[in-house]
């Protein structure tokens, strides 16, 4: 960091609400040259807000912003650019049906002689994706990359950039193992040269690698700025959610868990995707399945839920056959399903909070062809109490909730059907550890009232905390299985790698 007392940026007394809830009260706050800021709060806590005021997105009520003390314009996405200001969003904003090319100079492209010189820009990408450590075809388009390359395409994005702020929200909420080692890497790299990051991240490991100062916001207002070296994990989790939060501790063994078996998946194959998965999900039992990001694990929930088709195999669910490929034979067999990507498939972001919640449960609230709005407003009220959605009121648009209360719009969209078996890919991504508290204890709840349920997560300390049992895929295969009671992270990852791999560590 540098030893400079002269702040880089510098925001005093903004405000900014929305619909009558205040999502920043008065925030004071400066970054220095060179310095790894990190930014912690609850789901909610105003984050977000303060990083759409930076980028230019919003304009605050009140306040101002400068950088090296002259002002910055409110609301002018421009003008930020040209102050040096770069922002990585926990939600890609990705352009899908352009490549990878097109996206990194997207509203930037070089040009000779008044037409795109699409030779230069192929350079510059390949050594900004080399300088990452990243091999990506610069000619498929985004949307045949998972959230993981999506995101690392952000970051290169950001990163051709001439940026004096680099502003990284969640940066590595999708991210393997090996792709969080390189960004973190990154991360340093640029405080060595004396750029400045904002860095918003939920996992206290990463803040206490990397930063040298932390910011916690709670309800909109700052309650402290803090060098890292006088702050531990219990004072920092103390300040964000101002209660105490009870440890996630594993699952008692085999609580809940009946011989009956829920779901029975048999010879799974699909080519290029994932071969040979075969796995049994008990009724009161959570199956974790573990694996680096690009194992095949998303694509096995998507073919169990009917949303990709496979095409050898058998899925039973209570012993009968699932129609393979629907959806529909999915929801009315009893699945229900969170999606790892919750913007893209897991919300219909302009809609209410409330429309969204009641989108699976349409037929019940609907009398004569129109929605009976009492029985609506019931059933929505019901869900956002015990999911603790926070929101001013239900007709808010799901776009304006933060990640992780979108998060938890999407599994209580799910949760309206009562479901059987539940699959879960990626369900705490983004979210603050209360709320992911909240969400684990909610999981541990369903299940031991005799719902299977299938975990998907990158998350280590998260899958050994709610399995009974592990398996780990490693390049589309099921790799090995673990009892979750005595599971280990190193022997995770040992089945994670290839064996080449696993043999030079």
């Amino acid at each position: 960091m540098s030893r400079t007392s002269k702040p880089l940026i510098t925001i005093e007394n903004i405000s900014k609400s929305y619909g009558g809830v205040q999502a920043l009260s008065k925030v004071c706050l400066n970054i220095l040259p060179g310095e790894v800021h990190g930014l912690c709060g609850e789901n909610g806590a105003g984050k977000s807000t303060l990083i759409k005021c930076l980028a230019g997105v919003v304009s605050p009520e009140t306040g101002t912003i400068t950088v090296d003390g002259k002002p910055l314009s409110h609301g002018d996405i421009h003008a930020t650019e040209a102050a040096g200001i770069a922002v990585i969003h926990q939600e890609s904003t990705a352009f899908l049906d352009l490549d990878l090319v097109e996206n990194l100079f997207v509203g930037r492209e070089i040009k000779k002689y008044g037409w795109l010189n699409r030779r230069a820009m192929e350079r510059q990408a390949l050594a900004v994706m080399h300088r990452l450590d990243v091999t990506l075809d610069l000619h498929t388009p985004l949307r045949e990359f998972s959230i993981a390359q999506r995101q690392m395409v952000e970051m290169a994005r950001a990163c051709l950039r001439d940026c004096r702020l680099l502003i990284m929200d969640e940066p590595t909420a999708s991210l393997s193992a090996r792709e969080t080692k390189t960004l973190l890497g990154l991360v340093k790299q640029l405080r060595e040269s004396g750029v400045s990051v904002l860095y918003v991240s939920h996992r206290l490991e990463e803040i206490a690698e990397l930063c040298d100062r932390v910011t916690v916001f709670r309800d909109g207002r700052l309650v402290a700025t803090t060098p890292i070296d006088q702050l531990d994990r219990n004072q920092l989790i103390g300040q964000m959610v101002g209660r105490e939060i009870n440890a996630l501790t594993r699952r008692e063994e085999h609580a809940g868990q009946t011989d009956e078996v829920r779901a029975s998946i048999t010879g799974l194959y699909s080519r290029g995707s994932f071969s040979d998965i075969s796995f049994e999900v008990r009724a009161g039992e959570i199956l974790g399945i573990g694996g680096l990001v690009g194992a095949g694990r998303s694509e096995v929930a998507r073919a169990i839920f009917g949303a990709d088709r496979y095409d050898q195999g058998e899925i039973k669910i209570d012993g009968a056959s699932l129609k393979k490929g629907s959806i529909q034979a999915a929801i009315e067999a009893g699945i229900a399903m969170v999606p790892e990507d919750r913007q893209h498939q897991g919300l219909i972001l302009p809609m209410s909070v409330s429309e969204n919640l009641s989108l699976t449960i349409l037929t019940e609230i609907t009398r004569h062809r129109l929605i009976h709005h009492g029985h609506e407003t019931a059933q929505v009220q019901h869900l956002m109490r015990r999911l603790a959605v926070k929101a001013a009121n239900a007709k808010m648009e799901a776009a304006s909730l933060s990640g992780g209360n979108q998060q938890k719009v999407v599994l209580g969209k799910w949760l309206a059907i009562k479901p059987k078996f539940l699959i879960l890919d990626e369900p705490t991504r983004g979210v603050d550890v209360a709320a992911k508290a909240e969400i684990h204890r909610l999981i541990r709840e369903l299940t031991e009232a005799g719902m299977a349920t299938l975990i998907m997560t990158s998350d280590l300390p998260e899958l050994l905390t709610l399995s009974d049992r592990i398996q780990v895929m490693c390049e589309g295969r099921i790799a090995g299985q673990l009892d979750g009671a005595t599971a280990t992270e190193e022997q995770v990852m040992r089945l994670a790698f290839p064996r080449s791999e696993a043999q030079l560590t």
